[in-house]
């Protein structure tokens, strides 16, 4: 009710809105509303709190003015936030945050407008004002620091829409939408996670797509000793630039890491050029590739095995 009140959306409601306020000053320009005001601000419709006198004049004047100076800061928010909204060069999400930005600025100025208008004193709430700040340090220190951290995000350009980002946690996906309160992850399961703006501001971000879509994956092999090795670093080479995603920027490399108990170890590093396509996929090719090409060739891969010895077996008969 009081939303509707103080920002009305149909035209019949505004019309009468402005109908009600211009009457009312009309009036009280003309002269009209001085019986009305001494009847209202009479001490029988009248009460003292403190050092202050209220009356039922002062309370509907006050009501007036605050609703009057709400509905100019509606229409102006409107105004605003349709013209940010036309703006192309700005992202949607960057966007949504400088509409909130901006209609927050409108409300707060017609808030100090209604205080002159209604000649309150702000002095004397330092008090109340100094209770409100601990309120506020309390109550809504998550809520103002995900709105702060959301602008940061805003002017850094560090996360923005259509990122493939990763977090502490491992949750990982792309970044649809950014507010002024959360950042909306679509997972790779397409689930969607609200994650407060304050995680990318306060804790360790991996964003794939930062400054260039390279990726890199990184594929561990096994050959048996008995195995041609040097072939088998040529098959796994092999394996990798024939695949249509290998990256025209970085060749694959193939490293012998290790000699384990029951394998050579081999490590290839394959780079992708858009690793927004996926990371799998090309990864399940070449092992498939790779297994064609070994088996063609002779190359065996071991699996762990254990070889028992038994001594004196006729004693164990």
């Amino acid at each position: 009710m009081w939303k509707s009140l103080l920002k009305p959306r149909s035209w019949v409601a505004k019309l009468l809105l402005v109908i009600v306020v211009a009457g009312f000053f009309a009036l009280g320009f003309l002269g009209y509303m001085t019986p009305i005001q001494e009847f209202l601000d009479s001490d029988a419709l009248s009460f003292q709190l403190g050092d202050r006198r209220f009356s039922a004049y002062l309370i509907l004047r006050a009501s007036i003015i605050i609703i009057s100076l709400f509905w100019i800061a509606g229409i102006f928010s409107d105004f605003g936030e349709a013209h940010l909204k036309n703006i192309q060069n700005i992202k949607a999400s960057n966007r949504a945050i400088i509409v909130k930005a901006f209609q927050m600025l409108v409300y707060f100025i017609a808030f100090l407008m209604a205080l002159d208008l209604l000649a309150i004193d702000l002095t004397g709430l330092a008090i109340f004002s100094g209770a409100i700040g601990i309120g506020i340090g309390i109550g809504l220190q998550k809520i103002a620091s995900n709105f702060i951290s959301g602008l940061i995000l805003l002017f850094e350009k560090t996360v923005v829409e259509d990122d493939l980002i990763e977090l502490d946690d491992g949750t990982s996906g792309f970044v649809r939408h950014t507010g002024a309160r959360f950042t909306l992850i679509e997972t790779f399961e397409s689930r969607e996670i609200m994650i407060p703006n304050e995680d990318f501001i306060t804790n360790r971000v991996t964003n794939w797509t930062y400054s260039n879509t390279l990726g890199r994956l990184d594929i561990n092999i096994g050959v048996s000793y008995k195995s041609d090795i040097k072939k088998a670093y040529e098959l796994i080479l092999e394996a990798a630039r024939e695949h249509p995603r290998c990256s025209t920027q970085r060749e694959p490399e193939c490293f012998l890491t290790d000699y384990a108990d029951s394998a050579v170890l081999f490590t290839l590093y394959f780079w992708v050029d858009n690793i927004i396509e996926g990371r799998i996929r090309p990864k399940s090719d070449i092992l498939f590739s790779i297994w064609d090409k070994f088996e063609a060739n002779n190359i065996e891969i071991p699996f762990p095995q254990r070889d028992v010895h038994v001594k004196n077996i006729e004693d164990l008969k």
